[in-house]
């Protein structure tokens, strides 16, 4: 128990998922839930400030610990077989574990980095009439042509040399990038970075699928974003080729203060109203 949430868990496929669920906003009940999908390495509780943002915008807020990381299991280790494909459908087991509190109400997944991959896949591989909208924020398929200037030419070594590394050990080590993670996290990521493109994923080609998706999509790229900048976010939003998309850039202007792949989450009031506005047009179930 925290003071800001409570703390429950979801088994699935012997790993165990931490959820922690915020009060209800002030308000009619029934208000839309967003379901936050956090970054690689990134632990649930980071997201405090944008919960209580979101919050304050009148939305009901559940954020989910990615599998491995945080009050999540198993911690990454060389006998962790688990990869994008698991952590896709971690989504749909944590939705039908939520199901009787989100029977009626407007539902949306908010992915943030590879949070936000992980929603998109969802949507492509599960039952994406579950989820409402997706809202992605500072997501991007890290494809190292897709970056802008000779930045690329930095990240296919770095991405690749990770995922080396990942190979050799049998897990990531978390040496100043995403935490310790699952080999085959790593693996699925760093395809991504290679190629541009999602994997087959158990047997299913995961890039027609992902252009197969229908749920309306909030993308958000956030300024000075280190990891991923505008361009990256383009290039996912090009995949969406069947989903209504609306394509939206977080300022420091708008935000009325500093911006990075990180930090927007403590800036976060003016794009918490505006995920609230997407909410609030979504067609009613």
């Amino acid at each position: 128990m925290n003071g800001d949430y409570t703390q429950e868990f979801v088994d699935v496929d012997g790993a165990r998922l931490g959820v922690q669920v915020y009060p209800e906003p002030a308000g009619p009940p029934g208000a839309p839930v967003v379901v936050i999908w956090p970054a690689m390495g990134v632990r649930a509780r980071y997201y405090r400030p944008f919960a209580a943002a979101l919050r304050d915008a009148g939305l009901a807020v559940i954020v989910v610990d990615l599998r491995g990381t945080g009050e999540s299991t198993p911690t990454p280790a060389r006998s962790c077989r688990y990869g994008y494909a698991e952590l896709a459908a971690d989504v749909g087991a944590v939705l039908d574990a939520l199901k009787p509190r989100l029977d009626g109400r407007t539902r949306l997944l908010l992915g943030h980095s590879l949070g936000g991959q992980v929603a998109v896949l969802h949507q492509a591989l599960h039952d994406a009439d579950r989820v409402d909208g997706l809202a992605l924020v500072a997501v991007g398929i890290p494809w190292w042509r897709g970056y802008p200037g000779v930045r690329g030419w930095g990240v296919l070594p770095y991405t690749q040399g990770i995922a080396a590394v990942a190979r050799l050990l049998g897990v990531w080590p978390g040496w100043g990038f995403g935490g310790r993670q699952a080999r085959g996290v790593i693996r699925d990521w760093a395809h991504t970075a290679r190629t541009g493109r999602f994997p087959v994923l158990d047997g299913v080609d995961a890039e027609a699928a992902v252009g197969a998706i229908r749920t309306p999509v909030l993308a958000v790229s956030v300024d000075d974003d280190q990891y991923t900048p505008h361009e990256t976010l383009d290039h996912l939003c090009g995949k969406l080729a069947a989903a209504p998309v609306t394509r939206h850039r977080y300022t420091v202007a708008e935000a009325g203060a500093p911006l990075d792949h990180f930090t927007w989450v403590r800036a976060g009031t003016p794009l918490a109203a505006r995920i609230a506005g997407f909410a609030a047009a979504l067609p009613p179930r």
